[in-house]
């Protein structure tokens, strides 16, 4: 078996502990509906959101999974961004995981403008004026968040 020997004295030790104090002792990056996000009559924005992407059969509410898709079609690709940030701030993890918290509510947001979801009631575009799924007074959309906490 290879063994392989890194040497660099004093200047390799510097930068190794300015790369350490850069990534703290870890942290957590939360995204989408945070807890207060809540409609105008107290409605919590997480529940709805959860209703629309998992469905309510018993409310003829069928599936729109915006989140589940979000994280299918994108999280394949966050370690690799998350390599590339860190790379690009010297090693900050509040300002890389910042970065990948308004990388990821913009995912989330282009994933409910987009779909695809199934098309909406007929007596749903007739009240609304339009058929546009998930989209109604943009409340929801405008309700991606994301924050990043350190340890």
């Amino acid at each position: 078996m290879a063994t392989k020997i890194l040497s660099g004295g004093e200047k390799l030790q510097r930068a190794l502990a300015d790369i350490a104090r850069g990534l703290h002792h870890g942290g957590a990056l939360k995204v989408g509906f945070l807890s207060g996000a809540t409609y105008p009559d107290g409605t919590p924005v997480a529940m709805v959101a959860a209703i629309h992407n998992f469905g309510a059969p018993a409310r003829n509410i069928p599936p729109r999974p915006h989140g589940s898709n979000m994280v299918a079609k994108y999280s394949p690709g966050w370690a690799a961004e998350i390599r590339t940030q860190l790379k690009a701030t010297n090693y900050d993890a509040r300002t890389t995981m910042n970065r990948m918290g308004a990388l990821i509510k913009g995912q989330w947001q282009q994933s409910i403008r987009d779909g695809p979801f199934l098309p909406l009631a007929p007596a749903t575009i007739k009240a609304k004026g339009f058929s546009q799924p998930l989209i109604d007074t943009s409340h929801m959309i405008n309700s991606v968040a994301y924050e990043y906490e350190e340890r």
